[in-house]
């Protein structure tokens, strides 16, 4: 069928997908298109001066080889922890206790801002790490390549927890017992049945850790250093330290290529296989019969272990704030607290507002561009997938710098107000919900969806009764995610937010910059605690409405 006999028989379409590249060539294309005239424009015409400034700089090439090796590794060490933690809650009978208490320490590095981790690395295997010295190793450098290797890890691996968790949950158990049943081990019947069944979410993983870990600047400030230069921070240090906004742009744009290199590799990974699991065609369901004794032992060996390092570092980061002047006053002390209520609150109420109205946006927009993208046929509904997606695969500051020279003169003026910060969270973070969803739409047989069309229900109402339902864990994956990056981000919020609209994550680097220990470590405790809040609110609202959220230990 083609594109366009598609759209007569489905009018509702034609709204729909206007209405999508409407919003996208709003807060995507255009804020982009005026980042290349910045950066490839020079004295009122084309040129590329600005990116060979780029490339003649040994340093700035050497950042690039950098950025490029932190992804990879990063990715590969993220995703293989996320895997082991989804195998753990989905795959292995553990007391519902035990599972959300893996569930909650997994996203803890993940609702945290991305600095504070690195301030509790620097804290524990610093010149004076207290590990350090409990072992008597006198000589050990974490900065550089493997504290930012470590640090970067630990943040990102919950975003691939929580995307390999809903499609693990999704599987069919019965498909592993007819394995097992057949004379196959508990191994044999994980290397040939579940886990291939997992590459989308995997592939996904991968794609999303990556960029993860190309956009990242915060983590390489505190930790990289001189010693290991990364594109992102170099970027960051140009335009906020040298206010040079082309050649900040230019060592941004570097960045894009091994990210649409990724972002294509992925997309042949996973389109060249099938990876239906939920057809409707299945007899009584039966319970997931685990991965064996071996691999149950593994899979809580490495759980056991990084969970005892994460709360051993955020430890550290309740104590600071409890601390009066760490290092040289650690007598205990109120203060800290006092002065987030005191100073704080209006941070707090803001960033509240803004994380609250950008989930369900972001949900609903995610839904919509993953449904629409796999299911329907369009002129260019490869190209949207790939627009909706082009935001987060930019460095958090270039996009804060892309809207604030694409908003801040007519047509369209949004900098200094909260819908400017909005359409950044949403544009940008929505992609996790895309990924997640297309990745469900994956397990999902068309014919189910063609079966409600045949006996007479609207596309409308095909997708609320019969895709939507199916999608949901996936769907609540990425608003998760897009509501924790709503609270947590720095990167872009930096150069977004004004004197109407103050936010947590800018008061916490504030605190930071001026060496107030103390009052970062307080305000990043009240942070995690209200996004744990609100967290757990979203998923009983879910539930409320009828859904039951499997996986995250089935309590997140």
């Amino acid at each position: 069928m083609t594109s366009s006999s598609s759209m007569r028989r489905d009018p509702a379409l034609i709204p729909v997908v206007v209405t999508l590249w409407l919003a996208l060539g709003l807060f995507i294309v255009y804020p982009f298109i005026k980042l290349l005239m910045t950066t490839f424009i020079v004295d009122g015409r084309l040129s590329l001066d600005n990116l060979m400034l780029v490339f003649s700089n040994s340093y700035d090439r050497l950042a690039l080889i950098n950025s490029i090796w932190l992804a990879v590794t990063v990715a590969a060490m993220g995703t293989f922890l996320g895997f082991v933690f989804a195998l753990a809650v989905t795959r292995i009978h553990l007391p519902a206790p035990l599972r959300w208490f893996i569930a909650a320490v997994t996203i803890l590095p993940l609702i945290s801002p991305p600095f504070t981790s690195s301030i509790a690395l620097t804290l524990s295997l610093g010149p004076n790490g207290i590990i350090l010295k409990f072992f008597g190793i006198p000589d050990f450098n974490i900065y550089g390549f493997w504290g930012t290797w470590i640090s970067e890890s630990l943040t990102y691996f919950p975003v691939a927890f929580l995307t390999i968790t809903s499609v693990l949950a999704c599987i069919d158990p019965n498909l592993e017992d007819a394995g097992l049943s057949l004379g196959g081990s508990p191994f044999r019947v994980f290397r040939t049945v579940t886990l291939p069944l997992t590459m989308p979410a995997i592939a996904n993983s991968i794609l999303l850790l990556f960029a993860c870990s190309l956009a990242d600047f915060a983590t390489p400030l505190v930790l990289a250093g001189h010693q290991f230069p990364v594109l992102p921070t170099q970027a960051y240090l140009q335009i906020t330290g040298m206010y040079d906004l082309k050649g900040g742009a230019a060592l941004s744009f570097a960045l894009l290529v091994p990210a649409l290199l990724v972002f294509v590799l992925q997309r042949f990974w996973v389109s060249r296989k099938s990876y239906v699991t939920v057809g409707g065609k299945s007899g009584a369901q039966t319970t997931v019969k685990g991965i064996g004794m071996a691999g149950t032992a593994v899979v809580m060996a490495i759980c056991a272990a990084v969970i005892a390092f994460i709360l051993f570092l955020y430890a550290l980061i309740v104590m600071g704030a409890f601390t009066k002047a760490w290092g040289l006053d650690n007598s205990f002390t109120w203060e800290s607290f006092a002065y987030v209520f005191d100073h704080g609150r209006k941070a707090m109420i803001d960033t509240l507002i803004i994380a609250c109205i950008s989930t369900p946006i972001g949900g609903l927009l995610a839904v919509t561009i993953a449904y629409v993208t796999q299911r329907k046929s369009f002129p260019a509904n490869g190209l949207m997938e790939f627009v909706s997606l082009l935001n987060f695969a930019l460095p958090g500051t270039v996009v804060g710098i892309a809207y604030i020279i694409a908003f801040n003169s007519s047509p369209i003026v949004l900098t200094g107000t909260m819908s400017i910060i909005v359409a950044a969270y949403v544009f940008r973070y929505d992609s996790a919900g895309i990924r997640s969803v297309i990745a469900s739409l994956h397990q999902i047989d068309p014919s189910l969806e063609e079966a409600s069309l045949s006996l007479g229900a609207s596309s409308i109402g095909t997708f609320k009764n019969v895709t939507l339902p199916l999608v949901i864990p996936a769907l609540l994956a990425g608003m998760k995610y897009l509501f924790i990056h709503s609270m947590t981000a720095i990167s872009a919020t930096i150069f977004l937010v004004s004197v109407s609209w103050s936010l947590l994550t800018a008061r916490i680097l504030e605190c930071m910059t001026e060496l107030q220990f103390g009052n970062a470590c307080a305000f990043s405790v009240v942070l995690i605690l209200l996004v744990f809040i609100f967290n757990g609110m979203l998923t009983l609202l879910v539930r409320a409405a009828g859904y039951n959220y499997r996986g995250q230990g089935g309590n997140l």
